[in-house]
């Protein structure tokens, strides 16, 4: 392997660590105190949050697909990562931007930031998957898409379960059914909307919602590219039989 390809390795691996850690004691305590808020949301209104973000995801998916060319020219690892990081700089200083604009709007434009946040961090996903040679129009690569979004935005336990389901992906998605419909998006849009909660609900106070929009969303965004460049590093690596 080349230098580049050593490094990445190793930081490959502290990151797989990472993703396997149990959760800390102050991680389960938020997530029980999460978990008993849920169990007193009435079931009507989880349906409902459920049906708005599977139709909201579902639409930013089948649409950015038309959006996003498939990249056919072979690029080494390193050269894969320039592009990559070029676009995670421009899609965090979008964000960043954004949030900013939702931020100072006040109520209707903080709430605004939810579905346009969730749009740049999917058509992320894909710029990223295509820069790496992934076909985005492959619905089983659009599946991996959603585990990449899931492992960035959960909780340690469920974060654990999304990164085990996405090992040896290639042999996986052959036994995937070719719904999409039976994507299991209860408990997607649950972690999602648990791990942004607190710091999209300081987005919506007056004076400071500016400032908080722009840093979280900039952060958000920051989290999602790392985490997909690890995602299609660890395939790379297990394609070459190298973990």
């Amino acid at each position: 392997m080349m230098i580049y390809e050593q490094t990445m390795m190793q930081e490959l691996q502290l990151w797989q660590r990472k993703m396997m850690r149990k959760p800390g004691i102050m991680n389960r305590l938020s997530k029980s105190a999460q978990d008993k808020i849920n169990s007193l949301i009435p079931e009507k209104v989880h349906q409902a949050i459920t049906v708005a973000i599977k139709q909201m995801i579902r639409g930013v998916l089948f649409g950015a697909r038309w959006t996003t060319r498939n990249k056919k020219m072979l690029l080494s690892l390193e050269e894969g990562d320039q592009l990559v990081e070029e676009k995670i700089r421009l899609y965090r200083n979008t964000a960043a931007v954004e949030g900013a604009v939702t931020g100072a709007g006040g109520l209707l434009l903080g709430l605004a930031d939810f579905p346009l946040l969730i749009a740049i961090k999917i058509k992320l996903l894909f710029e990223i998957a295509a820069t790496y040679g992934y076909p985005v129009n492959n619905y089983k690569e659009r599946v991996f898409i959603l585990h990449i979004f899931q492992l960035a935005f959960s909780s340690a336990k469920h974060r654990r379960n999304v990164f085990l389901s996405m090992k040896d992906w290639d042999e996986k998605s052959k036994h995937l059914p070719e719904d999409i419909h039976q994507f299991e998006w209860r408990p997607f849009q649950q972690e999602y909307r648990d791990y942004i909660d607190l710091a999209k609900m300081a987005q919506l106070i007056p004076v400071i919602g500016a400032p908080v929009g722009a840093l979280v969303n900039y952060r958000l965004i920051r989290k999602l590219g790392y985490t997909a460049k690890m995602a299609y590093h660890m395939r790379w690596a297990e394609a070459r039989h190298l973990i």
